[in-house]
């Protein structure tokens, strides 16, 4: 055990077989703090791929196989100056409380996970994860969907049905409802989300209309061109995604800065590219995104 009454990423396993309860008591004692800072911005870290059958960055299809791998880069991500939370799955989230890293942190928890990359029923994206009651009674911060509307699938219905009772109950509890959309096609049998500008701009108003307030919702969109005209779309708050990592990082640093100019957009909700940066060096990865996000380094 740590100082601090933290376990060691060792003990994750001794301490789930024999003292599972420790879990619920962890959540209802962590330390929460407002969703927003003083600068009414977020960087968040995304680590829920791995529960969807995405465990590839780069071209390595199992760059996230391992947990004890993942939990390593998320610790020294999460300590980093300028990082607000982490979004993620149970089982992630879980590690990291124990693991004492998610104290004074937002925690978002993510939901459906049952569109599985690469399935045959990857559109019928089913809620196997939170709940908007589970996150409420874990005291976590708000829950997030992705939202992918295919027009020639009918997967996409219950899919959109869900979503919106996931948003009306999230906003009964005063809780983030992070809804993460695209248009997107089935090619060759193999889903592909569509990142032009008008594709991107009729998702943001399929999902910006689903439940019955939209007080607490927030979008979580892709950088795309045109920026500025996507986000006219919407006057809700607006998390930038990073995606799976391509080019030079310093590329994608310019363009999160670009975007991170325009009022509607309040921050990053990143895992892979700031995880798995090319160079290995997370933390500086980190701080990157941070002083973009929270005007450090702009």
């Amino acid at each position: 055990m740590s100082p601090s009454g933290s376990v060691l990423l060792e003990d994750l396993t001794e301490i789930r077989a024999t003292d599972p309860g420790r879990i619920g008591r962890a959540w209802g004692a962590r330390r929460r703090r407002p969703l927003l800072g003083d600068d009414g911005r977020l960087l968040i870290v995304a680590a829920d791929h791995p529960a969807r059958n995405a465990l590839g960055v780069r071209g390595d299809d199992l760059a996230m196989a391992s947990r004890t791998d993942l939990l390593e880069r998320l610790a020294v991500a999460v300590a980093r100056p300028g990082v607000d939370g982490v979004l993620g799955t149970p089982d992630v989230l879980d590690d990291l409380l124990l693991m004492g890293a998610l104290e004074g942190k937002v925690a978002i928890g993510s939901m459906n996970r049952g569109g599985l990359q690469g399935s045959v029923f990857e559109l019928d994206d089913r809620f196997t994860a939170y709940t908007a009651a589970s996150i409420a009674d874990h005291g976590l911060d708000g829950g997030k969907m992705l939202t992918r509307v295919a027009l020639a699938d009918p997967g996409t219905a219950p899919t959109l049905e869900a979503t919106a009772r996931a948003v009306s109950e999230l906003a009964d509890a005063g809780l983030m409802a992070m809804v993460e959309p695209f248009l997107s096609v089935v090619e060759d049998g193999r889903v592909r989300n569509l990142l032009d500008p008008d594709s991107t701009i009729r998702s943001i108003h399929i999902a910006s209309g689903l439940g019955a307030t939209s007080a607490h919702t927030w979008l979580k969109l892709p950088v795309v061109d045109d920026l500025t005209r996507v986000m006219d779309a919407t006057t809700l708050p607006t998390l930038l995604l990073g995606g799976d990592p391509k080019g030079h990082p310093d590329d994608t640093y310019a363009s999160w800065g670009a975007a991170l100019d325009i009022p509607a957009v309040r921050g990053l909700v990143v895992g892979r590219a700031l995880l798995f940066p090319p160079d290995g060096d997370v933390a500086a990865a980190v701080d990157v995104a941070a002083g973009l996000v929270h005007g450090g380094s702009r």
